[in-house]
């Protein structure tokens, strides 16, 4: 089980700052849309550079032209891209095969998709290698997790690993643990934090604990 910690509402220096704040606590670095919006994919390029040892996730959140942006992430230091599950099939296929070409990894972030369990066997067929529950900003704001749309994946994802994120903070992370996801994405329960460093240390503490159980 790994920590992944999101960047979403930061600059290049910002978030060069945080991380290093936590780098010796999370496993993966994600470059949250908002920031490569703003920044574009050299925020991709910038943070692997002065992290090396981390992966990068860059959150594409992609719809179309899989393959292509598939390139241009990983050409960056993108050691993880994310495609949205709501997309056809022919782009997840691209994403992967480019992927493959790589040695990156193909994230499919389930935000927004109604039929959880129906699209995630779909997608778990398609050689993708992580499949995300997340429950987005503006449903957050309403009160949601995704706890419950984890432990449906979990049941019927045979191939694919398994990541959560929307909303998880120190508080509510045994629950997520309890579900048994190999990716754990937390953004403001950490960035939002004035000790984010002891937030970091305590969760990775939480993790390993259950991973040693």
């Amino acid at each position: 089980m790994k920590l992944q910690l999101a960047l979403d509402l930061v600059n290049i220096p910002e978030g060069i700052s945080v991380v290093r704040e936590v780098e010796a606590f999370i496993d993966v670095v994600e470059i949250g849309t908002p920031v490569v919006i703003n920044e574009g994919l050299r925020a991709v390029k910038e943070m692997k550079e002065a992290f090396p040892n981390l992966t990068v996730l860059a959150d594409l959140k992609i719809m179309d032209a899989g393959g292509y942006e598939v390139m241009k992430a990983s050409e960056a230091g993108a050691g993880i891209v994310t495609v949205l599950g709501a997309t056809d099939d022919s782009t997840i296929k691209g994403a992967v095969e480019e992927a493959k070409k790589h040695g990156s990894e193909i994230l499919v972030d389930m935000i927004n998709v109604k039929d959880i369990e129906q699209r995630a066997k779909e997608v778990d067929a398609l050689g993708v290698d992580y499949i995300c529950v997340h429950t987005g900003y503006d449903l957050q704001a309403a009160g949601e997790n995704s706890f419950e749309q984890l432990r449906t994946i979990k049941r019927v994802v045979k191939n694919a690993k398994t990541a959560v994120a929307g909303g998880i903070k120190l508080e509510t992370l045994p629950e997520v643990i309890q579900a048994q996801p190999d990716l754990v994405i937390v953004g403001g329960g950490i960035t939002g934090k004035d000790d984010k460093k002891a937030v970091a240390a305590e969760m990775q503490r939480l993790i390993k604990q259950a991973v040693t159980v």
